[in-house]
């Protein structure tokens, strides 16, 4: 006999579990969240400036959470927090450039699918300053396995002056980072009070250097990338011919971009964060199937 809907048990998310590896003697924080059988990849995903590993895991709003969205749908979701955030910002004080930043990411991620049941690979997500040191990991990766890299929140053209990359006021600030209020769930804010933090100064002084370090990392990142935009992304440029001229800078074997509306700069924080997260997991099978192809 089918079961009614009062009699139904309900469908609980995978739990998410805090988690320590070593990054070349720096212990790096995060948290993971795990399938019931064994993972089809691994989904390493890293957070933007002054965030922390939680963004990935929203809690306004179950449906946001990217760790429980890609577990229940087979594959591991490790978000990292990257060095001088979470555990290591005692360690680095100062924090890490980025590209120092890749090889203690590179490191955990090696530690984890060591001790762990790997699946097919990996596919790296990045998130604004999160999505620069995911292209930095990238273009270094030397073990095998990587899949492909999707990012957000990231251009290589800035769309606002130099001056107001850095010492911006606080209501100048909040928008240009979450764009309008109406885009995130109620209780957003105050429970992202929880995950906000300084960006270290190492990492804060490298901002606005990205558009030429991005053209000279971008030949070395060779497996498939994506690029989304937020509709309400205030920070890049993303007309067509900018975005067109970004992708053709990469090495990659395959490139492209994606507009999202209805969100900001802030995505997986946001209304439309399943939208979105599902449309990551889909470029993951689509590399998947990539890396199965002669």
């Amino acid at each position: 006999m089918a079961l009614s809907p009062s009699s139904a048990s309900p469908v609980l998310a995978p739990p998410v579990r805090e988690i320590t590896l070593d990054g070349e003697g720096v212990t790096l924080s995060g948290l993971v969240c795990e399938p019931e059988s064994e993972p089809r990849a691994l989904l390493v995903a890293l957070h933007g400036g002054g965030m922390r590993a939680g963004y990935f895991h929203g809690q306004a709003d179950p449906a946001t959470s990217l760790l429980t969205l890609a577990a229940s749908c087979g594959y591991t979701a490790l978000a990292l927090d990257r060095p001088g955030y979470g555990r290591s910002a005692g360690q680095l004080p100062e924090g890490m450039g980025l590209s120092e930043q890749a090889g203690l990411l590179r490191a955990a991620v090696r530690q984890y699918r060591l001790r762990h049941p790997r699946g097919a690979g990996v596919l790296l997500v990045g998130h604004s300053l999160g999505g620069k040191a995911a292209l930095h990991t990238a273009s270094g990766w030397t073990d095998g396995g990587l899949l492909g890299v999707d990012v957000s929140g990231i251009g290589d053209r800035w769309a606002v002056p130099a001056r107001e990359l850095t010492g911006q006021g606080h209501r100048l600030s909040h928008r240009m980072h979450w764009g309008p209020l109406a885009l995130y769930p109620p209780g957003t804010f105050r429970l992202a009070q929880a995950l906000t933090t300084p960006v270290p100064h190492r990492e804060a002084r490298e901002i606005s250097d990205w558009p030429q370090a991005y053209a000279t990392l971008a030949g070395e990142v060779r497996v498939p990338v994506r690029f989304t935009f937020a509709e309400h992304e205030k920070w890049w440029r993303s007309d067509p011919h900018s975005v067109r001229a970004m992708l053709d800078r990469l090495g990659s074997t395959l490139s492209r971009s994606e507009r999202l509306a209805g969100a900001g700069h802030n995505i997986s924080l946001g209304r439309t964060a399943r939208v979105y997260h599902l449309r990551v997991l889909a470029f993951l099978e689509e590399c998947r199937a990539l890396a199965d192809t002669p």
